[in-house]
């Protein structure tokens, strides 16, 4: 099975399934005497891991990690960062329905048509379970990237037809955590929650826009041609489970309007710094990024598994009638929001080190 790593330098490498032993990444480029703050590592894991609300799946997972190589007396050696989250709540017996069936929207048919045979145990490698390897990277590689000024922040900005009217600009993005749907407009946030307690009540899920910001990258981060910033991007988020969509800047609203309006002028600002008016680029010009504040949106789906029956064929292209069991999630964007911010992070952190490697 290709397409298990991710990046260049700064580069990741996930294993495990849902339902097996563990799940976890290895880590390969982090420069060497990088002071590790294991407890921000596990914060993060703490904001994406299951059971941690009423609106999120109720499998208990304590998500707690172990550290297996490349950190010693607290900081990076340079050699493979190995880390590992045992799993301790797998109820596999919830999917023995699936064996033969296929589920509506979900990987079972692409994975049995492409590899001959499949994990129904939760999804096995297709699980967003996977998705907790990648926080722990991306944590490390946020660290990395604090100490370049370089702060990234996501949140909830919709689920459903309910969407938050602010702009992040708006907002106090430090409140984004003092809620479990983790929208940082109490208002906006007690509709949302609603919302997806309805949709729970129903047996059914719903889909939401988790939206990125981030602040202090410099200007320079990303390639002309095919490793444009926004493409890497684009390619890190549309890995995550769920993800249809991405925009950045203007995004689709900006085919609507004219050049002029779209455009960014130039100016000197006070500090003798060349910057823009406005920022309908999205922080990223020609692939490169501009200095300015980058700003993306993350489009999931509704969640595929629904406590509804559906109609569908099993392995012979018999009918069958579906429906979900067990623990899952109404809606996945609350969850999402840590690992968003780690795929950013990671994306940030191996331009980065391209940069450094580019100027001799």
């Amino acid at each position: 099975m290709a397409g298990n790593s991710f990046g260049e330098i700064f580069r990741i490498t996930t294993f495990g399934e849902s339902h097996g032993k563990a799940i976890g990444v290895v880590i390969d480029g982090c420069p060497a005497g990088l002071q590790i703050d294991l407890e921000l590592i596990q914060r993060d894991l703490d904001r994406r891991k299951p059971g941690q609300s009423a609106i999120t799946t109720q499998r208990k997972e304590s998500d707690t990690f172990e550290v297996l190589s490349g950190i010693f007396e607290g900081k990076s050696t340079g050699s493979p960062i190995a880390m590992m989250i045992r799993n301790e709540d797998q109820k596999s017996e919830d999917y023995k329905h699936l064996m033969e069936a296929f589920r509506p929207s979900h990987a079972d048919f692409t994975y049995e048509m492409k590899y001959g045979l499949r994990d129904h145990r939760g999804g096995g490698r297709s699980s967003a379970r996977e998705t907790a390897a990648r926080v722990i990277a991306g944590a490390i590689a946020r660290q990395l990237l604090k100490k370049e000024g370089i702060e990234i922040a996501a949140y909830v900005s919709s689920v459903g037809t309910l969407h938050l009217e602010k702009d992040y600009q708006q907002l106090d993005l430090s409140k984004t955590d003092e809620n479990i749907v983790r929208c940082p407009d109490e208002a906006t946030a007690s509709k949302m929650i609603e919302l997806i307690r309805e949709t729970r009540g129903n047996g059914d899920t719903i889909g939401g826009i988790v939206t990125c910001v981030i602040k202090g990258c410099p200007v320079g981060l990303g390639e002309p041609v095919f490793d444009k910033l926004h493409a890497d991007l684009g390619k890190a988020m549309l890995s995550i489970n769920a993800v249809h969509g991405f925009e950045y800047g203007s995004g689709f609203d900006g085919t609507q309007k004219y050049g002029s309006e779209n455009n960014d002028e130039f100016f000197m600002s006070a500090d003798n710094k060349i910057s823009t008016k406005t920022n309908h680029s999205g922080g990223i010009q020609g692939g490169i990024s501009n200095g300015m504040d980058i700003y993306f949106n993350v489009a999931f789906k509704p969640v595929a598994t629904i406590m509804q029956s559906q109609n569908s064929v099993d392995k012979e292209g018999h009918e069958v009638e579906v429906k979900g069991r067990g623990r899952h999630d109404p809606c996945v964007v609350p969850r999402a929001v840590p690992i968003v911010e780690a795929m950013a992070a990671l994306v940030l952190v191996d331009h980065w080190l391209r940069n450094k490697l580019s100027k001799i």
